[in-house]
C-alpha cells in the first residue's frame, strides 16, 4: 500500500525542488484542487450579476433569479466543504516528501542553514495551495469584471483595462528591489540557528536587528508601491460609479451589479502584483534550496 502510493504521487527523488518539479510530481493532486478552485471562481463571478437580477426580479414579483442566486450559493458552500477537505492532504502529503527529500540531499550542510531552508522550501508550497489558486481566482474574476462591465458599457472596461496597465507598471518599477530584498533576508535567516548556538545575548540581539531592518525595508517598499496601486484602482471604481449613475439609465440592480464588479476587479487586480512578489521571494528561494544538490 505504501509503495504503491510513492509511486502514483510521483515524489521528489531526481527532480530539482521547484515550483515546477512540484507540479511535475504531484499533477494528479494539484489538478483535481486547482479544478475544483476554478469551478469556485466561476460560480461567485456569477454571484453579483444574479444578485443584481433577484433584485430586479424582486422588485416586480419574479423569484425566478432569486432561485438561481440560493441554488448557486447551495453548490458554492458544497464545492468549497470539498476542496478545504482535499487541500489539506493533498499539500500536507507535498510538505512532507518536499522536507524528506530536502534534508536528504543536503547531509552535509550546517543545521543552521538546513532549518532555515527546509521553512523556506515549505513556501513552495504554500504557495501552490494559497498563492496559485488566490491568483487563478483574480485572473478569471479580471476576465470576468471586464466582460460583464463591458456588456453594460465599454467605457466601464476601458477604465478597468486602464487601471490595470497602471497597477503592473507600478509594480514593475519595483520587482527587482523586492527581489533583493528578499534575497537579505533569506540570507540572514539562515544564520539564525547558528547565532543561537553561541548562546550569545548581544550577537543574538544584532542579528534580530538586522533581520527587523530588512523586514522594514520590504515593509515600507510594500506601503509605498501598494498605497500608489490602491489609488490607481479606487480612481476607477469612483469613475464606474460616477458614470454608471449619471450617464447610463440603467435599474438599481444594474448600477448593483456595475459597482460591485468593478470592486471585485478592484480587489483581483490588488492580488496579481501580490502574486508576482511571491513569485520573486520564491525565486531567491528556489535558487538557494537547489544549492545544496547543485541544480539551478
Amino acid at each position: 500500500m505504501r509503495s504503491s502510493t510513492r509511486r502514483r504521487v510521483a515524489p521528489l527523488t531526481d527532480r530539482p525542488l521547484t515550483l515546477r518539479g512540484l507540479l511535475r510530481a504531484f499533477w494528479p493532486q494539484i489538478s483535481v484542487t486547482w479544478g475544483l478552485t476554478l469551478a469556485e471562481v466561476v460560480m461567485f463571478a456569477l454571484i453579483p450579476l444574479l444578485i443584481g437580477k433577484a433584485i430586479d426580479g424582486l422588485l416586480i414579483a419574479d423569484l425566478g433569479a432569486f432561485i438561481q442566486l440560493g441554488a448557486v450559493l447551495g453548490g458554492l458552500v458544497l464545492l468549497g466543504t470539498l476542496r478545504r477537505v482535499y487541500d489539506t492532504r493533498a499539500y500536507g502529503l507535498m510538505r512532507v516528501e518536499l522536507g524528506k527529500e530536502l534534508a536528504r540531499r543536503s547531509a552535509g550542510t550546517p543545521v543552521s542553514q538546513l532549518n532555515a531552508r527546509l521553512g523556506m522550501g515549505r513556501e513552495l508550497v504554500d504557495f501552490l495551495e494559497s498563492e496559485a489558486p488566490a491568483s487563478m481566482t483574480a485572473v478569471v474574476r479580471v476576465l470576468a469584471a471586464l466582460v460583464i462591465l463591458a456588456g453594460f458599457h465599454p467605457l466601464l472596461a476601458s477604465s478597468a483595462m486602464a487601471a490595470l496597465a497602471a497597477t503592473m507598471l507600478i509594480y514593475g518599477l519595483a520587482h527587482k528591489r523586492f527581489f533583493q530584498l528578499n534575497a537579505t533576508l533569506n540570507a540572514r535567516a539562515e544564520q539564525q540557528v547558528g547565532v543561537l548556538s553561541t548562546r550569545s545575548t548581544p550577537r543574538l540581539g544584532a542579528h534580530l536587528l538586522s533581520l527587523r531592518k530588512s523586514e522594514i525595508r520590504i515593509s515600507d517598499t510594500e506601503g509605498l508601491i501598494y498605497g500608489l496601486i490602491f489609488t490607481a484602482l479606487l480612481g476607477m471604481e469612483m469613475f464606474n460609479l460616477w458614470f454608471a449613475t449619471q450617464s447610463l439609465g440603467v435599474t438599481a440592480g444594474s448600477v448593483f451589479s456595475i459597482v460591485t464588479y468593478s470592486w471585485d476587479f478592484v480587489e483581483s487586480a490588488l492580488i496579481l502584483p501580490m502574486t508576482l512578489q511571491t513569485l520573486s521571494r520564491l525565486s531567491e528561494i528556489t535558487a538557494r534550496i537547489n544549492q545544496l544538490e547543485g541544480v539551478e
